[in-house]
């Protein structure tokens, strides 16, 4: 895309990206982490996070790079373990010049995965971050402990932006019986959201995550009302999404944005476009999974790839 006005505005990438089961190799045993150590059958050593680490950290600095000539400004990330995983991250080859810091916090989530905010701390400022919990039931009526939702007050340039971080429950014991969950989690952004509006009447606000629901769900449409946007919704075809489940594309994975971002005239931080982020050498390259996201593992056989879930981003711009 070629921007009209480009030499008067700075543009910014900001992505999400869930980084399919990025574990430590150390057992938690107040966790279930169990598959992700050396002994267990997937056989997770220490080579083998590293290349992974390697791997997404290259990803990650390539996100949005051929539109603007810079990395994400923000990635949020999902799957993480714990900060030790992070700090490998941010630390690694392609990663370690960018000046990236992040926003995590511990979830209780039983497998111990949580999501976090990457930013760029020579352009972003954190003023304020909290994580909120979600708190549904499962189908027996007991506590479903799943990830909280990550919120992030932030400065970009002298723009303030809030963003929401979110991995809404799987849909592992199916679809349909697993949707009010998902439909509590969108509940909950919609509570925030009213917080920060309340206060901040024209709050720019940016809801990012691997909603394991698409974007024409009940869930998902519950979060654009009047006003909220998702301009992925023209990106989920039959042929394209983030993610292929039995030869199904999906787009679980998601960046809806305020309707104020759209705003032309008079509006110094304006959304530009959002894309999925699918390059050649993220995909299978042959076989019944070709073009699909390159993954660590199917099953417990080794692959050596990086995710089931391919990157998403949206270019944004502030008047200079």
């Amino acid at each position: 895309m070629t921007f009209a006005s480009k030499t008067d505005f700075n543009h910014y990438t900001i992505a999400f990206y869930n980084l399919e089961n990025l574990f430590d190799t150390v057992n938690d045993p107040k966790t279930l982490d169990d598959d992700f150590t050396e002994f267990s059958d997937k056989k997770w050593n220490k080579n083998r996070f590293r290349k992974k680490i390697k791997k997404l950290g290259r990803v990650i600095s390539q996100i949005g790079y051929n539109s603007i000539l810079h990395p994400p400004v923000l990635t949020g990330v999902a799957e993480v373990e714990n900060k030790s995983v992070l700090d490998e991250l941010i630390a690694s080859k392609f990663l370690i010049t960018k000046g990236y810091q992040y926003v995590h916090f511990d979830s209780p989530d039983e497998r111990g995965i949580d999501t976090a905010l990457l930013f760029r701390k020579d352009y972003f400022t954190v003023l304020h971050k909290e994580a909120f919990p979600l708190y549904i039931d499962n189908q027996n009526g007991e506590r479903d402990y799943t990830r909280d939702i990550l919120y992030v007050k932030g400065q970009l340039e002298n723009e303030t932006v809030h963003i929401l971080v979110n991995h809404w429950p799987s849909r592992r014991t199916g679809g349909i019986e697993t949707s009010y969950k998902r439909i509590a989690a969108s509940n909950k952004n919609r509570e925030i959201i009213s917080g920060i509006t309340s206060k901040e009447h024209n709050a720019k606000i940016i809801v990012m995550g691997d909603f394991n629901d698409d974007p024409a769900s009940e869930s998902v449409k519950n979060l654009t009302q009047a006003d909220m946007y998702n301009p992925m919704e023209l990106l989920h075809t039959k042929y394209s999404g983030s993610l292929n489940y039995k030869g199904n594309w999906n787009l679980f994975d998601q960046i809806l944005i305020s309707n104020n971002f759209l705003q032309q005239y008079g509006n110094l931080f304006r959304f530009e476009e959002a894309k999925i982020f699918n390059p050649k050498n993220l995909q299978e390259y042959k076989g019944r999974y070709k073009g699909n996201p390159f993954r660590t593992f199917i099953g417990k056989k080794y692959l050596g790839g990086l995710s089931d879930h391919f990157p998403v981003y949206g270019i944004f711009s502030i008047k200079k």
